[in-house]
């Protein structure tokens, strides 16, 4: 069977985690935001620059940081091909590594390109920049115009690589699932 690979992507605090988690708790398989981790990595070594940035801009080496973060999302990927489901969610997916390397004027070695070509997603959902919901955290570091610049760079990455993606309305978080779910069952 092939599963869909399903995106949901956005700029900071615009209810991805919130729409994931509720969609998982429909019984779907969901594959979560990786770079949490990472970030709890690198505070844990002391790896953080400041904590006032996104870590991929703050990290001790970017570059690094970055190799590790694409290395996580591909393996949730390549786990995914594994699984006999009809739909599989990726909180992020690949191309949103690229997106915030470019917001961070990174340079993009190859194996970051060759990556986004070669990890295509069924179906790509935006949830966009919300100010009523817009909250800053110690894992979400962008004020809410730079969100709006990074959702710029999102889906600007995801059209760049063949994906068309879908804007989710603003609505609660039980419609903005079933929003995604109709559009994923067609």
């Amino acid at each position: 069977m092939n599963s869909k690979k399903i995106v949901i992507t956005g700029g900071p605090a615009t209810g991805k985690t919130s729409v994931i988690q509720g969609i998982e708790s429909l019984g779907y398989i969901c594959f979560h935001e990786y770079i949490r981790e990472l970030t709890n990595e690198a505070k844990d070594l002391g790896d953080l620059a400041s904590l006032e940035t996104n870590p991929i801009n703050s990290v001790a080496d970017p570059l690094d940081f970055n190799r590790k973060l694409l290395d996580g999302r591909t393996d949730q990927y390549k786990k995914s091909k594994k699984i006999n489901e009809n739909l599989i969610f990726f909180d992020r997916g690949v191309p949103d590594v690229l997106a915030y390397m470019n917001f961070y004027q990174q340079e993009l070695k190859s194996e970051f390109i060759d990556a986004a070509a070669a990890y295509q997603y069924d179906l790509v959902f935006l949830l966009p920049m919300w100010k009523e919901i817009f909250a800053t955290d110690e894992e979400r570091f962008e004020s809410f115009e730079v969100g709006l610049k990074i959702q710029d760079y999102l889906r600007k990455s995801y059209t760049d690589y063949g994906h068309n993606v879908i804007e989710v309305p603003f609505d609660s978080i039980e419609n903005r699932i079933d929003f995604i779910l109709k559009k994923a069952n067609n």
